[in-house]
């Protein structure tokens, strides 16, 4: 059967980030069908890297994928458990492609894949490209994994120790909540290189799903605890791949991934930056940018934010609300240079957030930019036709939904629909943004407002309410 045949049958389907879908849906010819085609649609390709995180399907899941290269004449690079964004720092040294094995933050039961170029990050485009491809799929057996290089991971550590100063985090004592991260015996070498004493904690051998939009509430008082037994100056953590990056402050409060990445951008110099509509607008309100590009949620477009921006401006950057920073130029201080790394990565807003604290507490530092606060949660296992049914009614009939959800407003609303559906309550400024996951049976609702409190309450009002109604 031809690929594109083997594609269409299944139910595993391209998402904001990678291919997404139950483990059980990752049958042998699915993964060999994803695998032909996606480097069928490249020219040139002998070396593929590969990489997987900590989920218990995800090394089998490698195995096909492997023993599919293999016996098609191309040579694997295989790099284990390391961070995404590790894995396609050392493919774009090499400038070959690569393929990482991850669900990121969704549960065990389900997995993913995602896929690199030998330029980059998939584009929207080379989706349509994998899904179209015309490619045999035999029977594939399957091989034993191969032997592990640690390239990529010491790549990865340099990327950083050579770029930031020595003493960057002497005197911070910082505690890293390990869990089943893919990136959680790499960060602990790169934090004391830098001069911090470091914490390990809660580390998992059962797979825990981080969600860095949606923090659990054992796990904002776990980091609560954390910070205070340990009397800790910061707590870094990240999702599944290591590709969303999660910080909590000396009290223990989590921040905002968009404000996170906002320290981070202004540390970094950024001149223009592309990210989401569901980000801050405290991003617009720090005048630090001489241009700022809305796009739709999910990497790839960031990514073409990035590369429209590129034009004019020499230091460009994008960033999601779920903390992935993505670094679309290089940047120099006197003779060192951070190479560019346009897909999310979780260690740099940490580290360059970090670096912000000095005679402040990072909660000062937060403070400062912070002009509009945000917030957002999930419904899980929500069905695509019920989000189908918010979402047009939202379109359609913003006023009508508002009613129904108990949310009083007075006069003009804004509704944008770039991405699931913004509106605006213009007499008090709060921003209700309702959207549907891309890969996952899950509805997102994302607020703003000029106090945190109410910004939580409206999500949990507004998610409440959908769960009744529709």
């Amino acid at each position: 059967m031809r690929s594109n045949e083997v594609i269409a049958q299944s139910a595993i389907s391209f998402g904001t980030s990678g291919v997404r879908g139950e483990v059980s849906q990752f049958t042998p010819d699915v993964i060999g069908a994803f695998t032909l085609a996606f480097v069928a649609i490249q020219k040139h390709v002998k070396r593929v890297a590969l990489a997987i995180d900590n989920r218990p399907s995800s090394p089998q899941i490698a195995k096909v994928c492997i023993s599919t290269l293999k016996l098609h004449g191309y040579e694997v690079e295989y790099y284990g458990v390391i961070p995404t964004p590790a894995l396609a720092y050392a493919a774009q040294l090499q400038g070959i492609p690569a393929i990482m094995i991850t669900g990121s933050h969704i549960p065990f039961d389900r997995n993913g894949i995602k896929f690199y170029l030998a330029t980059g990050e998939v584009s929207k485009a080379d989706e349509r490209a994998i899904i179209n491809a015309q490619v045999n799929v035999p029977t594939i057996p399957s091989l034993d994994l191969p032997k592990v290089s640690d390239y990529a991971k010491q790549q990865y550590i340099k990327r950083y120790v050579d770029y930031f100063p020595a003493n960057l985090l002497a005197g911070k004592h910082i505690g890293i909540y390990q869990h089943t991260s893919a990136g959680r015996d790499i960060y602990p070498l790169i934090l004391n290189a830098l001069g911090a004493q470091v914490t390990l904690l809660g580390r998992s051998e059962q797979f825990v799903p981080i969600d860095t939009e949606a923090v659990a509430h054992a796990d904002r008082l776990q980091a609560r605890l954390w910070v205070t037994s340990h009397k800790l100056d910061a707590l870094f953590s990240t999702d599944g791949d290591g590709d969303r990056a999660l910080l909590a402050d000396e009290q223990g409060e989590y921040l905002a991934g968009d404000i996170l990445s906002l320290l981070a951008a202004k540390y970094l110099k950024i001149e223009a930056l592309a990210t989401p509509v569901s980000c801050n607008s405290s991003i617009e309100a720090s005048g630090a940018f001489k241009q700022v590009q809305r796009t739709k949620i999910g990497s790839p477009y960031v990514i073409a934010g990035m590369a429209a921006l590129q034009h004019g401006h020499h230091r460009v950057a994008g960033f999601e609300a779920n903390g992935g920073f993505l670094l679309g130029s290089d940047v120099y201080n006197n003779k060192k240079v951070l190479k560019q790394l346009p897909t999310r990565d979780a260690m740099l807003p940490a580290l360059c957030a970090l670096a912000c604290v000095s005679q402040k507490k990072l909660s000062q530092v937060v403070a400062d930019v912070t002009h509009r606060h945000t917030h957002s949660d999930r419904l899980k296992n929500f069905a695509q036709h019920r989000s189908a049914g918010v979402i047009e009614l939202a379109a359609t009939h913003p006023e009508l939904l508002l009613k129904r959800l108990h949310v009083a407003y007075q006069g003009e609303l804004k509704v944008d629909t770039t991405d699931g559906v913004r509106i605006t309550l213009v007499d008090k400024g709060h921003i209700i943004h309702i959207r549907p996951s891309g890969n996952a049976p899950e509805l997102r609702c994302y607020s703003e407002a000029s106090n945190k409190a109410v910004a939580q309450k409206l999500v949990a009002g507004v998610l409440s309410g959908i769960e009744t109604l529709f």
